[in-house]
């Protein structure tokens, strides 16, 4: 959309978006100025060491060891390298090598990612893992191709347009019912449309439910009415203005 044009074409002037939010009750809302959702950037990792018999692993570079020592140092990263007072994951999540039991693998491949709340912490974070990188290639003498990829940018909430839809969700559901939240690490392609224009990210509760990715999550109907009506008085108090 932005790409195209479409938003200047259509003089969309700003921009409201909305996620579900399971362990939010049911007819609430949640919000906050400034970063909401992290940035997210993708780690692709392959190892390319020298395969074996297990039982003579000095003729070896063991790929799967390699990797091990990856997970390990790239988790160091966070509790090392950022201010205790920034936030940001690096998480591992895949981790493919061999097929046998007395095989040591030529190859293993590594997926993760990486989630920042600001560019500062986001650029360090980048160079700490190629540098992590390149010295376990060095200390193990296996080779290494990293694929840092960079995805969604910091979703990032503007004050006059929060402090607008905060209004907004308050005469939907009531003062009591619209709270102040902290920042998530996941990410949202919506953070393109906030950079864009200004405007605001909210958060209308599925209640007690599973969380979001998990199997057994469910949409709860009745958060439907909420949210109905808060695009609605969205609409009819941005259009009036």
């Amino acid at each position: 959309m932005i790409k195209d044009g479409l938003m200047d074409r259509f003089g969309v002037q700003q921009v409201y978006g909305m996620h579900n939010g399971p362990g939010i009750p049911i007819g609430s809302f949640a919000i906050r100025t400034g970063p909401i959702m992290a940035a997210t950037d993708a780690i692709s990792i392959k190892i390319e060491g020298h395969g074996g018999h297990a039982a003579r692993p000095h003729k070896c570079i063991d790929s799967v060891l390699v990797g091990a020592q990856l997970v390990t140092a790239l988790q160091q990263i966070v509790s090392r390298s950022v201010d205790p007072l920034e936030s940001a994951v690096i998480s591992i999540c895949e981790f493919h090598a061999g097929n046998a039991r007395n095989v040591i693998p030529q190859t293993a491949e590594l997926g993760g990612t990486v989630r920042t709340l600001t560019k500062e912490v986001r650029e360090l974070v980048a160079k700490r893992v190629r540098e992590v990188v390149d010295g376990i290639a060095k200390v193990t003498g296996a080779k290494i191709d990293l694929n840092y990829e960079p995805g969604y940018p910091v979703t990032v909430n503007h004050a006059a347009q929060t402090e607008f839809a905060t209004r907004i969700a308050r005469e939907v559901a009531g003062d009591a019912h619209v709270h102040e939240m902290p920042p998530l690490m996941g990410a949202e392609d919506f953070s393109y449309m906030l950079e864009a224009r200004p405007g605001a990210f909210i958060f209308c509760g599925n209640g007690d439910s599973a969380g979001l990715h998990h199997p057994a999550y469910n949409f709860n109907d009745e958060a439907i009415v909420y949210g109905s009506s808060y695009f609605a008085r969205i609409v009819e108090n941005a259009l009036a203005a």
